[in-house]
C-alpha cells in the first residue's frame, strides 16, 4: 500500500507500480471532458496544474447534510486525445475507470505520469473520503465543472505506471487497429 499526498513530484509517481493500492490524501481536481477541453486552451487556470491529480467525475449533487452526492469514476478513454496537453503542463495522475488508448500510454510514460483506477459503482464510498469539495473554474459546466475536492485516504489502485507496465490486458476494446 502507498500513501499519496499531491502535489505530487516525479519520484513518487516514479515509484508506483501495477497493482499497488493507493490512499490519497489531499487536493484532487475534477475534470471530465468538457472541461478538459477548455483546461487545454486555458493559459491561466485556477490551480498549478504541475504534480496535479485529475479525478475524472461528475458528482450527483449533495443530500443535506452531506459534503457531496455520489462520486465514482467516468469512463477514462473518453479523455485519451485531451490527456497528453495536460500531462505536458505537469499533470501527474488521472483517476478514472476502465481502459486507455494505446497512445495515452505512451504519452503517460514520457510525460512520467500515471493512471489510477477507483472501483466503479462505489460512488458512495469514494464520496464519504471526500472532506471539501469548491467550484473552482467553468461553473456553466454544472456537474462537469473543476472543482477542487480535499480528499482523506481516497482509495485507488495503480492501472498504468511509468514502467509501461498495465492491468489490462489485450490492449482494450477502444484501440485504434492498424
Amino acid at each position: 500500500m502507498k500513501r499519496l499526498t499531491p502535489p505530487l513530484s516525479d519520484d513518487a509517481v516514479s515509484d508506483l507500480k501495477v497493482g499497488d493500492k493507493v490512499f490519497i490524501t489531499g487536493t484532487i481536481y475534477t475534470a471530465r471532458d468538457q472541461a478538459h477541453l477548455r483546461l487545454i486552451e486555458d493559459d491561466d487556470p485556477a490551480f498549478n496544474l504541475q504534480g496535479s491529480i485529475l479525478f475524472y467525475v461528475g458528482p450527483t449533487p449533495a443530500k443535506p447534510g452531506q459534503i457531496i452526492g455520489s462520486s465514482g469514476p467516468t469512463s477514462a478513454y473518453r479523455m485519451d486525445p485531451m490527456s497528453p496537453p495536460l500531462m505536458a503542463r505537469g499533470v501527474k495522475a488521472m483517476i478514472g475507470k476502465g481502459d486507455r488508448s494505446d497512445a495515452f500510454r505512451q504519452s503517460m510514460i514520457a510525460h512520467n505520469a500515471v493512471y489510477l483506477i477507483a472501483t466503479g459503482g462505489a460512488g458512495a464510498l469514494l464520496s464519504s473520503r471526500i472532506k471539501s469539495i469548491k467550484p473552482i473554474m467553468y461553473e456553466d459546466l454544472g456537474p462537469e465543472a473543476i472543482h477542487e475536492l480535499y480528499v482523506e485516504d481516497f482509495p485507488c489502485f495503480v492501472a498504468y505506471d511509468v514502467h509501461g507496465n498495465q492491468l489490462f490486458k489485450g490492449g482494450g476494446p477502444r484501440e485504434e487497429k492498424k
